[in-house]
Protein backbone atom coordinates (compact mmCIF):
# COMPACT_ATOMS: atom_id res chain seq x y z
CA UNK A 1 0.00 0.00 0.00
CA UNK A 2 1.22 3.20 -1.21
CA UNK A 3 2.52 5.20 2.28
CA UNK A 4 0.69 8.88 2.38
CA UNK A 5 2.61 11.65 4.37
CA UNK A 6 1.17 13.24 7.10
CA UNK A 7 -0.65 16.67 6.80
CA UNK A 8 -1.56 18.59 9.59
CA UNK A 9 -3.76 21.76 9.94
CA UNK A 10 -0.50 23.75 10.20
CA UNK A 11 0.84 22.94 6.66
CA UNK A 12 -2.39 23.75 4.94
CA UNK A 13 -3.23 27.28 6.81
CA UNK A 14 0.25 28.24 9.10
CA UNK A 15 -1.34 30.06 11.53
CA UNK A 16 -1.80 30.40 15.22
CA UNK A 17 -5.09 28.30 15.60
CA UNK A 18 -4.64 25.10 13.41
CA UNK A 19 -7.56 24.89 10.78
CA UNK A 20 -8.77 21.63 9.03
CA UNK A 21 -6.66 19.71 6.48
CA UNK A 22 -7.90 19.55 3.22
CA UNK A 23 -9.61 16.68 1.95
CA UNK A 24 -7.84 13.87 0.94
CA UNK A 25 -8.08 12.25 -2.49
CA UNK A 26 -10.50 9.27 -3.58
CA UNK A 27 -7.40 7.05 -3.28
CA UNK A 28 -7.03 8.25 0.17
CA UNK A 29 -10.53 8.14 1.25
CA UNK A 30 -10.55 4.45 -0.04
CA UNK A 31 -7.98 3.65 2.15
CA UNK A 32 -9.74 5.33 5.05
CA UNK A 33 -12.80 3.82 4.36
CA UNK A 34 -11.09 0.43 4.35
CA UNK A 35 -9.09 0.75 7.54
CA UNK A 36 -11.45 2.47 9.55
CA UNK A 37 -14.49 -0.38 8.51
CA UNK A 38 -11.62 -3.16 9.19
CA UNK A 39 -10.52 -1.85 12.99
CA UNK A 40 -14.58 -1.11 13.49
CA UNK A 41 -15.21 -4.88 12.61
CA UNK A 42 -12.36 -5.80 14.42
CA UNK A 43 -13.98 -3.90 17.54
CA UNK A 44 -17.13 -5.46 17.26
CA UNK A 45 -15.71 -8.89 16.71
CA UNK A 46 -13.89 -8.58 20.19
CA UNK A 47 -16.77 -6.91 21.62
CA UNK A 48 -19.10 -10.00 20.55
CA UNK A 49 -16.57 -12.48 21.26
CA UNK A 50 -18.05 -13.77 24.77
CA UNK A 51 -21.44 -13.75 23.50
CA UNK A 52 -21.15 -18.04 22.39
CA UNK A 53 -17.73 -18.58 24.66
CA UNK A 54 -19.66 -17.06 27.85
CA UNK A 55 -20.21 -20.13 29.48
CA UNK A 56 -16.75 -21.62 28.94
CA UNK A 57 -14.95 -18.58 30.28
CA UNK A 58 -17.11 -18.26 33.07
CA UNK A 59 -16.32 -21.98 33.78
CA UNK A 60 -12.35 -21.48 32.72
CA UNK A 61 -12.75 -17.92 35.26
CA UNK A 62 -14.73 -19.74 38.13
CA UNK A 63 -17.38 -17.06 37.31
CA UNK A 64 -20.93 -17.26 39.58
CA UNK A 65 -23.74 -17.18 37.52
CA UNK A 66 -24.44 -13.66 39.86
CA UNK A 67 -21.35 -11.89 38.25
CA UNK A 68 -21.24 -13.45 34.70
CA UNK A 69 -22.87 -9.83 33.29
CA UNK A 70 -19.25 -8.07 34.30
CA UNK A 71 -18.08 -10.40 31.71
CA UNK A 72 -20.15 -9.14 29.36
CA UNK A 73 -20.36 -5.73 30.49
CA UNK A 74 -16.82 -4.86 30.78
CA UNK A 75 -15.92 -3.85 27.42
CA UNK A 76 -19.61 -1.61 26.69
CA UNK A 77 -18.41 0.28 30.42
CA UNK A 78 -15.01 1.22 28.82
CA UNK A 79 -17.01 2.32 25.56
CA UNK A 80 -19.54 4.44 27.36
CA UNK A 81 -16.92 6.13 29.56
CA UNK A 82 -14.70 7.05 27.22
CA UNK A 83 -16.80 7.68 24.16
CA UNK A 84 -17.06 11.35 24.67
CA UNK A 85 -13.06 12.01 25.93
CA UNK A 86 -12.57 10.27 22.47
CA UNK A 87 -14.30 12.47 20.38
CA UNK A 88 -13.56 15.12 21.37
CA UNK A 89 -9.85 14.30 21.72
CA UNK A 90 -10.16 13.27 18.44
CA UNK A 91 -11.70 15.99 16.65
CA UNK A 92 -9.13 18.30 18.49
CA UNK A 93 -5.79 16.75 18.63
CA UNK A 94 -6.02 14.56 15.70
CA UNK A 95 -8.28 12.17 14.60
CA UNK A 96 -5.93 9.79 12.63
CA UNK A 97 -3.37 9.76 15.94
CA UNK A 98 -6.04 8.81 18.36
CA UNK A 99 -7.64 6.26 15.76
CA UNK A 100 -4.01 4.68 15.24
CA UNK A 101 -3.34 4.65 19.58
CA UNK A 102 -6.57 2.94 19.98
CA UNK A 103 -6.70 0.59 17.56
CA UNK A 104 -2.94 -0.36 19.02
CA UNK A 105 -4.28 -0.42 22.30
CA UNK A 106 -6.97 -2.52 21.37
CA UNK A 107 -4.68 -5.47 20.14
CA UNK A 108 -2.56 -5.23 23.32
CA UNK A 109 -5.42 -5.06 25.62
CA UNK A 110 -6.89 -7.82 23.77
CA UNK A 111 -3.77 -10.04 24.04
CA UNK A 112 -3.68 -9.61 27.48
CA UNK A 113 -7.13 -10.53 28.04
CA UNK A 114 -6.10 -14.41 27.30
CA UNK A 115 -3.88 -14.82 30.14
CA UNK A 116 -5.88 -13.44 32.41
CA UNK A 117 -6.73 -16.02 35.09
CA UNK A 118 -9.41 -14.51 37.31
CA UNK A 119 -12.80 -12.94 36.56
CA UNK A 120 -12.03 -9.45 37.64
CA UNK A 121 -8.89 -9.72 35.41
CA UNK A 122 -10.55 -10.18 32.53
CA UNK A 123 -12.96 -7.56 33.14
CA UNK A 124 -10.23 -5.18 34.08
CA UNK A 125 -9.22 -6.71 30.25
CA UNK A 126 -12.74 -5.74 29.09
CA UNK A 127 -13.12 -2.49 30.41
CA UNK A 128 -9.56 -1.66 28.58
CA UNK A 129 -10.97 -3.06 25.23
CA UNK A 130 -13.83 -0.74 25.21
CA UNK A 131 -11.78 2.14 26.30
CA UNK A 132 -9.49 1.24 23.14
CA UNK A 133 -12.72 0.25 20.77
CA UNK A 134 -13.99 4.02 22.21
CA UNK A 135 -10.75 5.69 20.71
CA UNK A 136 -11.30 4.00 17.36
CA UNK A 137 -14.88 4.13 17.03
CA UNK A 138 -15.46 7.78 17.91
CA UNK A 139 -12.68 9.08 15.51
CA UNK A 140 -13.62 6.53 12.61
CA UNK A 141 -16.47 8.92 11.61
CA UNK A 142 -14.66 11.74 11.79
CA UNK A 143 -12.03 10.26 9.89
CA UNK A 144 -14.49 9.24 6.93
CA UNK A 145 -16.07 13.06 7.27
CA UNK A 146 -13.23 14.48 6.05
CA UNK A 147 -12.10 12.02 3.63
CA UNK A 148 -15.72 12.18 2.07
CA UNK A 149 -16.95 15.70 2.14
CA UNK A 150 -19.57 15.51 -0.38
CA UNK A 151 -23.50 14.57 1.07
CA UNK A 152 -23.31 11.33 -1.99
CA UNK A 153 -19.47 10.39 -0.85
CA UNK A 154 -20.41 10.73 3.04
CA UNK A 155 -24.11 8.67 2.69
CA UNK A 156 -21.86 6.00 0.60
CA UNK A 157 -19.08 5.51 3.14
CA UNK A 158 -21.48 5.56 6.56
CA UNK A 159 -23.17 2.96 5.02
CA UNK A 160 -20.54 0.43 4.29
CA UNK A 161 -18.72 1.53 7.93
CA UNK A 162 -22.23 0.94 9.55
CA UNK A 163 -22.79 -2.53 7.55
CA UNK A 164 -18.90 -3.69 9.22
CA UNK A 165 -20.39 -2.84 12.18
CA UNK A 166 -22.73 -5.67 12.00
CA UNK A 167 -20.38 -7.75 9.91
CA UNK A 168 -17.97 -7.58 13.12
CA UNK A 169 -21.09 -8.43 15.48
CA UNK A 170 -21.61 -11.28 12.76
CA UNK A 171 -18.08 -13.06 12.31
CA UNK A 172 -17.02 -12.49 15.68
CA UNK A 173 -18.98 -15.49 17.30
CA UNK A 174 -18.43 -17.45 14.42
CA UNK A 175 -14.53 -16.72 15.39
CA UNK A 176 -14.31 -17.43 18.79
CA UNK A 177 -16.61 -20.43 18.14
CA UNK A 178 -13.89 -22.19 16.11
CA UNK A 179 -11.27 -21.73 18.19
CA UNK A 180 -10.01 -24.26 20.51
CA UNK A 181 -10.19 -22.10 23.40
CA UNK A 182 -11.91 -18.47 23.95
CA UNK A 183 -8.01 -17.95 24.93
CA UNK A 184 -6.85 -18.36 21.60
CA UNK A 185 -9.82 -16.35 19.84
CA UNK A 186 -8.69 -13.47 21.72
CA UNK A 187 -4.70 -14.09 21.20
CA UNK A 188 -5.87 -14.01 17.18
CA UNK A 189 -8.19 -11.05 17.30
CA UNK A 190 -5.16 -8.83 19.48
CA UNK A 191 -3.04 -9.76 16.29
CA UNK A 192 -5.36 -8.37 13.78
CA UNK A 193 -6.19 -5.25 15.52
CA UNK A 194 -2.35 -4.82 15.61
CA UNK A 195 -2.02 -5.55 12.06
CA UNK A 196 -4.44 -2.66 11.14
CA UNK A 197 -3.23 -0.54 13.71
CA UNK A 198 0.27 -0.70 11.60
CA UNK A 199 -1.59 -0.23 8.02
CA UNK A 200 -3.19 2.75 9.15
CA UNK A 201 -0.55 4.42 10.34
CA UNK A 202 1.34 4.30 7.59
CA UNK A 203 -1.77 4.97 5.08
CA UNK A 204 -4.59 7.47 6.88
CA UNK A 205 -4.09 11.15 6.39
CA UNK A 206 -4.28 13.58 9.79
CA UNK A 207 -7.38 16.08 10.25
CA UNK A 208 -8.28 17.60 13.12
CA UNK A 209 -10.65 20.29 14.11
CA UNK A 210 -10.77 23.90 13.41
CA UNK A 211 -9.64 25.30 16.89
CA UNK A 212 -7.72 22.67 19.32
CA UNK A 213 -8.65 22.99 22.77
CA UNK A 214 -8.16 21.82 26.27
CA UNK A 215 -9.46 18.21 27.45
CA UNK A 216 -12.00 18.51 29.46
CA UNK A 217 -10.78 16.47 32.37
CA UNK A 218 -12.99 17.12 34.80
CA UNK A 219 -16.53 16.14 32.47
CA UNK A 220 -14.34 13.02 31.25
CA UNK A 221 -14.01 11.98 35.30
CA UNK A 222 -17.77 12.72 36.28
CA UNK A 223 -19.47 10.60 33.51
CA UNK A 224 -16.79 7.87 33.97
CA UNK A 225 -17.53 7.50 37.44
CA UNK A 226 -21.37 8.04 36.76
CA UNK A 227 -21.61 5.02 34.97
CA UNK A 228 -19.57 2.67 36.88
CA UNK A 229 -21.69 3.46 39.63
CA UNK A 230 -24.75 2.92 37.31
CA UNK A 231 -23.31 -0.46 35.73
CA UNK A 232 -22.78 -1.85 39.38
CA UNK A 233 -26.19 -1.02 40.46
CA UNK A 234 -27.56 -2.45 37.85
CA UNK A 235 -25.31 -5.98 38.26
CA UNK A 236 -25.94 -6.11 42.02
CA UNK A 237 -29.65 -5.46 41.14
CA UNK A 238 -30.18 -8.57 40.54
CA UNK A 239 -29.46 -9.93 43.78
CA UNK A 240 -32.29 -7.57 45.09
CA UNK A 241 -33.00 -3.56 44.26
CA UNK A 242 -33.93 -3.02 47.45
CA UNK A 243 -30.89 -3.12 48.69
CA UNK A 244 -28.42 -0.69 50.26
CA UNK A 245 -25.28 -0.70 48.16
CA UNK A 246 -27.71 -0.72 45.11
CA UNK A 247 -29.58 2.52 46.32
CA UNK A 248 -26.24 4.26 47.14
CA UNK A 249 -25.02 2.85 43.88
CA UNK A 250 -28.01 4.59 41.97
CA UNK A 251 -27.48 7.94 43.97
CA UNK A 252 -24.24 8.59 43.25
CA UNK A 253 -24.74 7.92 39.57
CA UNK A 254 -27.38 10.07 39.34
CA UNK A 255 -25.47 12.87 41.57
CA UNK A 256 -22.31 12.43 39.66
CA UNK A 257 -24.73 12.63 36.14
CA UNK A 258 -25.76 16.21 37.69
CA UNK A 259 -22.09 16.96 38.48
CA UNK A 260 -21.26 16.39 34.84
CA UNK A 261 -23.71 18.67 33.21
CA UNK A 262 -22.90 21.71 35.51
CA UNK A 263 -19.84 20.66 34.63
CA UNK A 264 -20.34 20.91 31.34
CA UNK A 265 -22.06 24.10 31.35
CA UNK A 266 -19.47 25.98 33.15
CA UNK A 267 -16.24 24.70 30.61
CA UNK A 268 -15.02 26.40 27.79
CA UNK A 269 -14.47 23.47 26.32
CA UNK A 270 -17.19 20.76 27.37
CA UNK A 271 -17.05 16.95 25.79
CA UNK A 272 -19.98 17.66 24.60
CA UNK A 273 -22.22 20.73 23.78
CA UNK A 274 -25.69 20.30 25.97
CA UNK A 275 -27.09 22.94 23.70
CA UNK A 276 -27.42 19.91 20.78
CA UNK A 277 -29.99 18.28 23.07
CA UNK A 278 -32.28 21.01 21.54
CA UNK A 279 -32.15 19.62 18.40
CA UNK A 280 -34.52 16.89 17.42
CA UNK A 281 -31.84 15.18 15.28
CA UNK A 282 -29.32 14.94 17.79
CA UNK A 283 -32.09 13.54 20.32
CA UNK A 284 -32.93 11.13 17.92
CA UNK A 285 -29.48 9.89 17.48
CA UNK A 286 -28.91 9.90 21.35
CA UNK A 287 -32.47 7.94 21.55
CA UNK A 288 -31.59 5.63 18.98
CA UNK A 289 -28.45 4.52 20.75
CA UNK A 290 -29.99 4.23 23.82
CA UNK A 291 -32.48 1.99 22.84
CA UNK A 292 -30.39 -0.02 20.65
CA UNK A 293 -28.04 -0.74 23.47
CA UNK A 294 -30.85 -1.41 25.73
CA UNK A 295 -33.59 -3.53 23.82
CA UNK A 296 -31.32 -5.06 20.65
CA UNK A 297 -27.76 -5.49 22.16
CA UNK A 298 -29.12 -6.18 25.51
CA UNK A 299 -31.26 -9.55 24.74
CA UNK A 300 -28.91 -11.05 21.66
CA UNK A 301 -25.78 -10.48 23.93
CA UNK A 302 -27.30 -13.38 26.90
CA UNK A 303 -29.53 -14.98 24.05
CA UNK A 304 -26.33 -17.14 22.64
CA UNK A 305 -25.70 -18.27 26.28
CA UNK A 306 -28.71 -19.22 27.00
CA UNK A 307 -28.94 -21.17 23.67
CA UNK A 308 -26.20 -23.19 25.00
CA UNK A 309 -27.72 -23.97 28.11
CA UNK A 310 -31.51 -24.41 26.68
CA UNK A 311 -31.02 -26.28 23.58
CA UNK A 312 -28.00 -27.91 24.37
CA UNK A 313 -25.82 -26.20 21.28
CA UNK A 314 -22.33 -26.46 20.89
CA UNK A 315 -20.50 -22.63 20.59
CA UNK A 316 -20.01 -23.34 17.16
CA UNK A 317 -23.77 -23.71 16.26
CA UNK A 318 -25.18 -21.32 18.18
CA UNK A 319 -22.58 -18.87 16.10
CA UNK A 320 -23.86 -20.18 13.04
CA UNK A 321 -27.30 -19.92 14.08
CA UNK A 322 -26.93 -16.24 15.23
CA UNK A 323 -25.43 -15.57 11.51
CA UNK A 324 -28.53 -15.35 10.20
CA UNK A 325 -29.39 -12.64 12.43
CA UNK A 326 -26.05 -10.78 12.40
CA UNK A 327 -25.11 -11.48 8.88
CA UNK A 328 -28.76 -10.34 7.47
CA UNK A 329 -28.27 -6.59 9.81
CA UNK A 330 -24.66 -6.83 7.88
CA UNK A 331 -26.42 -6.98 4.31
CA UNK A 332 -29.27 -4.31 5.11
CA UNK A 333 -27.04 -1.79 6.44
CA UNK A 334 -24.90 -2.64 3.09
CA UNK A 335 -28.11 -2.09 0.85
CA UNK A 336 -29.71 0.87 3.46
CA UNK A 337 -27.72 3.20 1.55
CA UNK A 338 -30.33 3.01 -1.03
CA UNK A 339 -32.95 4.61 0.81
CA UNK A 340 -31.52 7.68 1.00
CA UNK A 341 -34.27 10.38 -0.50
CA UNK A 342 -36.95 7.93 0.19
CA UNK A 343 -37.05 7.03 3.97
CA UNK A 344 -35.71 9.68 6.49
CA UNK A 345 -32.55 8.62 8.95
CA UNK A 346 -35.49 8.98 11.55
CA UNK A 347 -38.44 7.14 10.30
CA UNK A 348 -35.38 4.22 8.79
CA UNK A 349 -34.92 4.04 12.58
CA UNK A 350 -38.37 3.70 13.97
CA UNK A 351 -39.01 1.14 11.33
CA UNK A 352 -35.61 -0.99 12.36
CA UNK A 353 -36.71 -0.93 15.82
CA UNK A 354 -40.69 -1.79 15.15
CA UNK A 355 -38.96 -4.81 13.48
CA UNK A 356 -36.90 -6.18 16.14
CA UNK A 357 -40.14 -5.94 18.54
CA UNK A 358 -42.33 -8.15 15.88
CA UNK A 359 -38.86 -10.57 15.90
CA UNK A 360 -38.89 -10.71 19.05
CA UNK A 361 -41.86 -11.63 19.78
CA UNK A 362 -41.54 -14.13 16.74
CA UNK A 363 -38.89 -16.13 19.08
CA UNK A 364 -41.58 -16.13 22.18
CA UNK A 365 -41.66 -20.28 23.06
CA UNK A 366 -39.00 -21.41 21.23
CA UNK A 367 -36.83 -21.81 23.91
CA UNK A 368 -39.47 -23.98 25.55
CA UNK A 369 -40.18 -25.65 22.70
CA UNK A 370 -36.60 -28.09 22.14
CA UNK A 371 -36.30 -26.83 18.44
CA UNK A 372 -34.05 -24.44 17.37
CA UNK A 373 -35.78 -23.81 14.12
CA UNK A 374 -38.89 -21.67 15.89
CA UNK A 375 -36.28 -19.23 16.21
CA UNK A 376 -35.51 -18.68 12.12
CA UNK A 377 -38.71 -16.76 11.66
CA UNK A 378 -37.64 -14.06 14.41
CA UNK A 379 -34.05 -13.78 13.65
CA UNK A 380 -34.89 -13.24 10.05
CA UNK A 381 -37.26 -10.42 10.77
CA UNK A 382 -34.98 -8.79 13.75
CA UNK A 383 -31.86 -9.10 11.46
CA UNK A 384 -33.30 -6.83 8.80
CA UNK A 385 -34.47 -4.25 11.86
CA UNK A 386 -30.97 -4.29 13.25
CA UNK A 387 -29.36 -3.57 9.70
CA UNK A 388 -31.69 -0.78 9.14
CA UNK A 389 -30.50 1.03 12.76
CA UNK A 390 -27.04 0.08 12.44
CA UNK A 391 -26.93 1.81 8.97
CA UNK A 392 -29.05 4.82 10.21
CA UNK A 393 -27.80 5.21 13.35
CA UNK A 394 -24.09 6.70 12.34
CA UNK A 395 -25.46 8.76 9.37
CA UNK A 396 -27.90 10.67 12.22
CA UNK A 397 -24.86 11.08 13.96
CA UNK A 398 -22.77 13.01 11.87
CA UNK A 399 -25.54 15.44 10.64
CA UNK A 400 -26.99 16.08 13.58
CA UNK A 401 -23.76 18.20 14.85
CA UNK A 402 -21.76 21.09 12.48
CA UNK A 403 -19.20 18.81 10.18
CA UNK A 404 -16.31 20.17 12.25
CA UNK A 405 -17.49 18.18 15.98
CA UNK A 406 -18.32 14.69 13.71
CA UNK A 407 -15.98 12.41 15.85
CA UNK A 408 -17.99 14.15 18.94
CA UNK A 409 -21.66 13.50 17.52
CA UNK A 410 -20.63 10.00 16.86
CA UNK A 411 -18.94 9.78 20.24
CA UNK A 412 -22.13 10.93 21.66
CA UNK A 413 -24.25 8.81 19.75
CA UNK A 414 -22.21 5.50 20.46
CA UNK A 415 -21.88 6.74 24.28
CA UNK A 416 -25.16 6.36 24.76
CA UNK A 417 -25.59 2.99 22.41
CA UNK A 418 -23.18 1.31 25.29
CA UNK A 419 -25.05 2.97 28.34
CA UNK A 420 -28.26 1.51 27.25
CA UNK A 421 -25.81 -1.91 26.20
CA UNK A 422 -24.60 -2.19 29.76
CA UNK A 423 -27.97 -1.65 31.18
CA UNK A 424 -29.82 -4.03 28.77
CA UNK A 425 -27.27 -6.68 29.68
CA UNK A 426 -27.85 -6.59 33.37
CA UNK A 427 -31.64 -6.10 32.72
CA UNK A 428 -31.31 -9.32 30.81
CA UNK A 429 -29.67 -11.44 33.19
CA UNK A 430 -31.37 -10.35 36.37
CA UNK A 431 -35.07 -10.87 34.00
CA UNK A 432 -34.01 -13.91 32.86
CA UNK A 433 -32.27 -15.62 35.75
CA UNK A 434 -34.91 -14.02 38.64
CA UNK A 435 -37.62 -15.85 37.35
CA UNK A 436 -39.24 -18.83 38.96
CA UNK A 437 -40.19 -20.55 35.97
CA UNK A 438 -36.68 -21.44 35.04
CA UNK A 439 -34.40 -20.08 32.22
CA UNK A 440 -37.08 -20.59 29.27
CA UNK A 441 -39.60 -18.75 30.89
CA UNK A 442 -37.27 -15.86 32.02
CA UNK A 443 -36.36 -16.05 28.43
CA UNK A 444 -39.84 -15.76 27.08
CA UNK A 445 -40.15 -12.28 29.59
CA UNK A 446 -36.81 -11.01 28.83
CA UNK A 447 -37.78 -10.76 25.30
CA UNK A 448 -41.23 -9.03 26.18
CA UNK A 449 -39.48 -6.72 27.85
CA UNK A 450 -36.89 -5.73 25.06
CA UNK A 451 -40.03 -5.54 22.20
CA UNK A 452 -41.16 -3.63 24.41
CA UNK A 453 -38.24 -1.01 24.88
CA UNK A 454 -37.97 -1.28 21.00
CA UNK A 455 -41.57 -0.02 20.58
CA UNK A 456 -41.44 2.91 23.28
CA UNK A 457 -37.98 3.37 20.87
CA UNK A 458 -39.76 3.43 17.60
CA UNK A 459 -42.94 5.61 18.91
CA UNK A 460 -40.37 8.41 20.26
CA UNK A 461 -38.01 8.35 17.33
CA UNK A 462 -41.26 8.43 15.19
CA UNK A 463 -42.88 11.67 17.33
CA UNK A 464 -39.66 13.51 17.07
CA UNK A 465 -39.56 13.50 13.18
CA UNK A 466 -43.79 14.13 13.43
CA UNK A 467 -42.43 17.27 15.71
CA UNK A 468 -39.95 18.43 13.02
CA UNK A 469 -41.69 17.58 9.92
Amino acid sequence: MPRFTERTDAAVAPAPAAGPTSPPGARSGRATLALTSAATAVALMTYTAPMVTLPETAADLHTPLSAQAWLLNGTPLGLAALLLVAGSLADDYGRRRIFVAGTLALGVTTALGALTSSTWLFTLARVAQGAASAALLASSLGLIVHAFPSPRGRLHATGVWGAFVSGGIAVGPLVAGAMPSWRVAYGVLGAAALVVAALSHRALTESRAPRGRRPDLAGAVTFGLALVALVAALTLGRDGWLRAPVALLLLAAVVLLGLFAVVERRTATPMIDLGLLRRPGFLASSAGGLFTGLAVIGLFSFLPALLQQTLGLSAMDTAWLFLLWSGLSFAVALQARRLAGRIAPRLQLALGFALHAAGTLTMLGALGSGSWTRLLPGLIVAGVGSGLLNAALPLLAVESVPAQRAAMGSGAQQTFRYIGSCAGVALTIAVVTSTKGGLTHGADIAMVVSAVLSLVAAAAVAALRDRTA
